[in-house]
């Protein structure tokens, strides 16, 4: 598959985006799953601070280190030929200044990332138009924001009511304007993100935003199956009825293109 696939590039995705065509997002954090990734057709690979969750055994992303971010970043490099890769700025790494922004996400491209990822609306909107203006592309991440899951009081949803929805609106506006060029958005309403979608021009992928969205993403250790605790409302464990890792990741990419993945009654919030 890989020998006749064409690497994604941001003019790609975006042209993805303005035929329908839904983007198959998966978080990645070393060579053999980018390469595992890259050969059953996932679009975007997101090296997450999910990994201080998932790899670390730590209760939050807040604690990851842009050390760590670095070290992951280039083992996905490695492994990828022709995914997008998106890296997360983790906390700490963007909020003084617009200029440490710039440094922290330049190490990431240094090492293979194609864009970075950083969370919130507001206040990051200059940071956001710094980097996109200098030649980083930028995804945002509004709705539930992990970095600042204490804050929100713990994983509820977001957007939720009229106030809400519209702060949303507002936020993925303003960010689109700033130049971001993707948004996730996480534990939202599917009516309003649909709505959001449909008011901007980039690509929205979602995570328990239901179907709605210009595509979706979803932590591996989820959509396997291994993580520990008790998965989100919004995941499928792919694992179930499947053959292997590389099967599973297959099934998750197809049903995501075909619109099947996620079913908004069972794997979104209404």
């Amino acid at each position: 598959m890989t020998a006749e696939r064409k690497p994604i590039t941001l003019p790609r995705l975006l042209d993805m985006h303005a035929k329908g065509e839904k983007i198959a997002m998966l978080t990645c954090y070393d060579a053999t799953f980018a390469h595992l990734q890259d050969e059953a057709g996932v679009d975007v690979m997101l090296i997450g601070d999910s990994l201080g969750n998932v790899l670390h055994g730590a209760e939050s992303t807040v604690a990851v280190s842009l050390d760590s971010m670095l070290y992951h970043t280039r083992s996905v490099a490695r492994g990828n030929r022709h995914a997008w890769i998106v890296a997360d700025l983790p906390f700490d790494s963007y909020h003084v200044s617009k200029e440490e922004a710039w440094r922290n996400a330049a190490q990431l491209f240094k090492l293979g990332a194609h864009m970075v990822k950083l969370e919130g609306g507001g206040w990051v909107n200059e940071t956001v138009r710094f980097l996109t203006e200098r030649g980083i592309p930028v995804c945002g991440h509004l709705g539930f924001t992990p970095q600042t899951v204490v804050s929100l009081g713990g994983f509820k949803v977001q957007g939720r009511g009229d106030t809400g929805a519209a702060l949303l609106k507002r936020h993925a506006l303003e960010l689109q304007e700033a130049g971001a060029q993707m948004l996730v958005l996480e534990m939202v309403p599917s009516a309003v993100a649909k709505e959001v979608t449909e008011s901007l021009r980039i690509p929205v992928i979602g995570i328990g935003a239901g179907l709605g969205c210009s595509g979706q993403v979803l932590v591996l250790h989820d959509m396997l199956g291994i993580s520990h605790g008790r998965s989100p409302r919004f995941v499928r464990n792919f694992m179930e009825g499947s053959a292997s890792i590389q099967q599973a990741v297959r099934r998750y990419v197809d049903e995501v293109k075909a619109g099947t993945f996620p079913v908004d009654a069972i794997h979104g919030f209404q």
